[in-house]
């Protein structure tokens, strides 16, 4: 993954909207108990929005 550099943004950019879109529907499940599960999986998951953040954004320094 990442092996052209022209694709490398586009994938970062995937990542950051998948996690964006999780949140979104994260947001909408009906139990609170629920909802905090599913946004501590998502805050675990952390990690994959700061890769992804480096992906997109690496060529601008």
């Amino acid at each position: 993954m990442g092996g052209h550099p022209q694709r490398t943004a586009f994938y970062g950019m995937l990542m950051l909207v998948g996690v964006m879109l999780t949140g979104l529907r994260v947001r909408d499940w009906p139990w609170l108990w629920l909802r905090a599960l599913g946004f501590a999986a998502q805050a675990r998951g952390g990690g994959a929005v700061v890769i992804a953040f480096i992906m997109t954004f690496r060529d601008l320094s």
